[in-house]
C-alpha cells in the first residue's frame, strides 16, 4: 500500500519515529523512516520560536537545550541546542566566552544521554543555512542519541586514524590551546576542516578536553569560512566521541568535522552521481591552497572585533 508521507498522522503510533535503523540489504546503509517529520514546519516567515518569548524559550536564556517536537527517533533522543538569545548572530560572534557557553552545554548534555541504558552514542552537530536543510536562521544545534553506534563514526574508530601531532604544516590553519584546526589531505568538501586535540580525550565530557580551546578554535574557523566569501557559508558540523556502550574504545580522541558547502562565491559543491555511485570523491580545491586561504584570513575574536559585534551575549529582558 501507498501512503502519501505529508498527510501522515504524528499521532498515529505506526508513523512515530523508532530507535533502531533499517538495513538496506545491499547498499548495507542504515535508514530510519520516520513518517511525521513531513508535517514539521518550514523557516517561519514570522515570530521566531528560538527567541525569548518564542514557542521554545519563553523565558531569558544564555543557552539552552530542549527535546525536540519533531524528533527522528523516538523516546527522547533527539535535542535542539540554541547558542543565544540573538537571532542575529553567528556562532563566531559569541566570541571564545560565548562559544565556550555552548561548549559546556554539549557537555552537559552529552554527560546526561550517555549514561542512559538505552543510548550507545552521543553525536552533536549542527546545520547551518537553508542551503543543508537549517529551517530557522536563529543559531542553534542538535544532539541525537542512538542506541546503537552509527556507521560512520565506528568506521573511524575501527579503521581511522587521527594524528594531530603529525600533520603537515601546509595543512594547518589555526592552532588553540590543545586544539589544532586543519584542512585534510584528502576532503571531500573544498574548504573542509577538521578539529581535535593533542591530547587524547576521548570525549567531551573527559577533564582532559580542553573546552576553552574548543571554544576557541570553532569561533575562529567558523569566522575565517565567514570572511572566506565575504557572506555566511552553508556548512555542516559534527562532533564524533567515544561510544557510551561500555566497551573500551583505547584510540577514541573527540574530534570535530566542518563541512563548507561553497567551493567559490556564491557557488555550490554536489557531490554528484559518479562520487555517490562509486564512493570516491573529487575536489576542485587543493587542500594545501585552501589551507593557505584560509590561514590568511582573520579568524576567531579578531574577526569579530573587526566587525564591530560584542562577544558578550546577555539574555534579553
Amino acid at each position: 500500500m501507498i501512503v502519501d508521507a505529508v498527510t501522515a498522522d504524528p499521532t498515529d503510533p505506526t508513523d512515530q519515529p523508532s530507535q533502531r535503523a533499517r538495513l538496506d540489504d545491499l547498499t548495507r546503509t542504515s535508514t530510519f523512516v520516520v513518517r511525521s517529520r513531513q508535517g514539521r514546519p518550514n523557516r517561519p516567515s514570522t515570530d521566531c520560536p528560538f527567541c525569548v518569548g518564542g514557542l521554545e524559550a519563553p523565558d531569558p536564556y544564555h543557552v539552552r537545550w530542549f527535546v525536540n517536537r519533531w524528533p527522528a527517533m523516538d523516546d527522547e533522543r533527539c535535542e535542539m541546542v540554541l547558542y543565544t538569545p540573538d537571532h542575529d548572530a553567528e556562532f563566531w560572534t559569541l566570541g571564545t566566552t560565548g562559544a565556550r557557553k555552548v561548549v559546556d552545554l554539549w557537555a552537559q548534555r552529552t554527560a546526561a544521554l550517555g549514561a542512559r541504558d538505552d543510548v550507545d552514542y552521543v553525536l552533536v552537530f549542527e546545520n547551518r543555512g537553508a542551503e543543508v536543510g537549517a529551517t530557522i536562521p536563529h543559531p542553534h544545534g542538535q544532539i541525537y542519541a542512538y542506541a546503537d553506534v552509527p556507521p560512520v563514526p565506528l568506521r573511524e574508530l575501527v579503521d581511522g586514524v587521527l594524528e594531530p601531532d603529525d600533520i603537515d604544516d601546509a595543512l594547518v590553519v589555526a592552532r588553540h590551546g590543545d586544539w589544532v584546526t586543519w584542512v585534510p589531505d584528502a576532503p571531500t568538501w573544498p574548504y573542509e576542516l577538521r578539529l581535535a586535540p593533542h591530547t587524547e580525550a576521548p570525549d567531551l565530557i573527559d577533564p582532559r578536553c580542553d573546552r576553552d580551546g574548543l571554544a576557541a578554535a570553532l569561533v575562529d574557523a567558523l569566522a575565517r569560512l565567514d570572511q572566506l566569501f565575504d557572506g555566511p557559508m552553508p556548512y555542516m558540523l559534527w562532533i564524533h566521541q567515544r561510544p557510551f556502550d561500555g566497551l573500551r574504545w583505547p584510540g577514541a580522541r573527540v574530534h570535530v568535522h566542518i563541512c563548507p558547502l561553497y567551493r567559490s562565491a556564491g557557488v555550490q559543491r554536489y557531490v554528484a552521481a559518479a562520487e555517490q555511485g562509486a564512493g570516491v570523491y573529487f575536489d576542485p580545491v587543493d587542500p594545501s591552497a585552501a589551507a593557505a586561504q584560509l590561514r590568511a584570513l582573520p579568524g576567531g575574536d579578531v574577526a569579530t572585533a573587526q566587525a564591530g559585534v560584542q562577544t558578550e551575549q546577555e539574555p534579553s529582558t
